[in-house]
Formats: structure tokens, C-alpha cells, sequence
């Protein structure tokens, strides 16, 4: 991308580029601080007792104010999240829907006549192609902007919003070398044209120019939801599972080296979910499920990859392997809750 591309390219998509500011009451924080450590002065506090704790980034993608960021920037269901425009007017922001599986949420604020940005399709790029992160990063540094190129597609990663939370994996994921700090999440990943064809979300620690972002279909898809039935809905067929690869065949004593063996994450966990899909459908911890309709299963193709693109009632057919015989199973996946 040249000197002249990028600068018009900046100059499109920053008015439409949010901050997002984390505030809880300074109480709170205190309660959840470790004992060994020193009391917040007060006067860190605002009049109302508030604190700011974090910030993040996002996006305007509707004049009436609808905004994308990712979930992770609004975790914290204790806290307020206040959105801060370009021209620094401020809006106290209402959360209408997290995405349970992507990284993705869809905020709103009480004003119109927004600058916003235009989706792209994620699926159309290839490696090489020059993108821009934009955000404010480390929640400090207002307006920053990075340039890279397209390094990878659909990666896999484990990631966590915080040290304190399960480790989540990631899939489909943009790589880019695009520098993406922490304040960066939720800000655009946009192409020369400025049009947004990621959502910036995580970095590997310790790794240098490797970043990701959620393609931007993932969240087009949960904005469409959200117009249609004012949430977002994901398909739930009720599985806990590990892929098979040679190695787990060999660990395990297993009759094949591919597909997903339903198996539970814990004791305390359970393997086929109660009152689920696949729990109706008679699925058992132990069984392996070899294929997804016509489509083999193995660590490339997870059962995940396929469910994303089903909707709530859409009946599947699975090919189960139990006790050395292979069954099909039908199944009418439901709404996640």
C-alpha cells in the first residue's frame, strides 16, 4: 500500500473508530484487589465513585449508532462501558448482545448521524494483502494506527480475556503482522479501500508481528441476528469433545485416528449436555463421531468449524462410531443459551 493510499484510507475510517472507557466503583474494585496489596487513593475516583479500569476499541457500522467491539473488551457484566467518538463526545453505552462463541459484541449508543464503516468480506483475502489495525491502544494512546499485511488464515489459538479466565479457543482467525496491543481490541482491521475485513482481538505474548482479528463475516452474521430476532443466536448440539489425531489413537488405544471422541473436560463436567440435541439424539460419552453430514471430522475440520454455519433448526446427520459399529444419528440442533 503507498504513502498516498494509506493517509486517504486513515483519513476515511477514523472518524467512524471508537474508544471504549471500562469504569466500576471503586468498592468493587477494591473487594476483587488481592489483600496484600495497597488501597486505591480516592482520589483516583471520579464524583460518582467510579474508577476507570481498562479501555478498548470499536467501530460505528450504523448511522444510528449501533458499534462492533469484541467481547472480551465488555466482559465484565459489573461494569460500565462509555463510548468515546472521535470529536470526543461521550455516550454511556448499552450492550445488546455478546456472541457466545466469536469474540464479538454489538454495542449502541443514543445518538444518530454517525460516520461509519463499510464490512468486507474476509473471505476474499489472500496472503500479502496490505490491511490497517486501527484502535486505541493500551486504552491511552487515542487514534493508533498500524500497517501490515495478511500473514495467515483461519488460525487457531487459545486465548484468555483475563489471567483469572478459562482459556477459549479461537478459530478461523485473521493473522496479520499489523501491530495489535491490548487498547486495540474491537478496533477495524481494514483494507486499502477502507473497508473492514477484521475485528483486531489478540496477540501471542512473548511473539513479535503476530496478531489476529475475527473475520468480519462472523460479526456481519451476529449484526444480522440482531436485527432479525434482537439477539444474537447460535446453534447448540449439546458436545464435549476432543479431536483424534495418530497420537491420541496411540494414548488412547483408539479404533481410528480421526474424528471427535465425546469425552468430558472434567469430572464435574459432562459430556453429552443434559436436555441437549445430541443428549435427545442419544449420543453417549465415549461414542466418536467420524463425520459431520458427508464430511470427515479430524483436527483440521472440527465439529465447531461445521456448526458455524448451520442455523438454530437445521437437522444434521452424524456418522457415529460405538463399540467397533458406525451409526447415523439425526439430530435438530437448538438455540445456545
Amino acid at each position: 500500500m503507498d504513502e498516498k493510499t494509506v493517509i486517504k484510507t486513515i483519513r476515511k475510517v477514523m472518524p467512524a473508530v471508537v474508544s471504549i472507557a471500562i469504569t466500576k466503583k471503586l468498592e468493587d474494585v477494591e473487594k476483587e484487589m488481592p489483600k496484600q496489596l495497597p488501597p486505591i487513593p480516592a482520589s483516583l475516583a471520579d464524583r460518582h465513585g467510579m474508577i476507570q479500569i481498562g479501555g478498548g476499541s470499536g467501530f460505528i457500522i450504523e448511522r444510528d449508532g449501533l458499534i462492533l467491539t469484541n467481547k472480551h473488551v465488555v466482559s465484565d457484566i459489573n461494569a460500565e462501558y462509555t463510548i468515546i467518538l472521535n470529536d470526543d463526545r461521550r455516550f454511556p453505552a448499552e450492550i445488546l448482545s455478546r456472541d457466545p462463541i466469536n469474540d464479538v459484541a454489538i454495542l449502541k449508543i443514543k445518538t444518530d448521524r454517525l460516520p461509519t464503516l463499510e464490512l468486507g468480506d474476509a473471505t476474499k483475502l489472500e496472503l500479502g494483502t496490505s490491511v490497517i489495525a486501527i484502535g486505541n491502544a493500551l486504552g491511552i494512546f487515542k487514534n493508533t494506527v498500524s500497517l501490515g499485511i495478511i500473514s495467515g488464515l483461519s488460525r487457531s489459538v487459545s486465548a484468555q480475556a483475563d489471567p483469572d479466565a478459562a482459556p477459549q479457543e479461537m478459530r478461523g482467525l485473521i493473522q496479520t503482522d499489523a501491530a495489535i496491543n491490548p487498547g486495540n481490541s474491537g478496533g477495524p482491521l481494514v483494507d486499502s479501500r477502507g473497508r473492514v475485513v477484521g475485528v483486531n482481538a489478540a496477540i501471542i505474548s512473548g511473539a513479535q508481528s503476530i496478531s489476529f482479528a475475527i473475520p468480519v463475516n462472523a460479526a456481519r452474521r451476529d449484526l444480522n441476528d440482531i436485527k432479525k430476532y434482537g439477539r444474537i443466536r447460535r446453534p447448540l448440539l449439546g458436545l464435549r469433545y476432543i479431536m483424534i489425531d495418530d497420537d491420541l489413537k496411540i494414548k488412547m488405544g483408539l479404533p481410528v485416528s480421526y474424528g471427535a471422541l465425546v469425552a468430558r473436560e472434567s469430572e464435574h463436567d459432562y459430556a453429552v449436555v443434559p436436555s441437549s440435541p445430541a443428549e435427545r439424539a442419544g449420543l453417549r460419552e465415549k461414542d466418536i463421531v467420524l463425520a459431520f453430514g458427508e464430511k470427515k471430522l479430524d483436527r483440521d475440520h472440527p465439529i465447531q468449524d461445521f456448526l458455524e454455519n448451520l442455523d438454530v433448526g437445521d437437522q444434521i446427520e452424524l456418522s457415529v462410531l460405538r463399540d467397533g459399529k458406525e451409526l447415523k444419528v439425526k439430530i435438530t440442533l437448538a438455540e445456545r443459551k
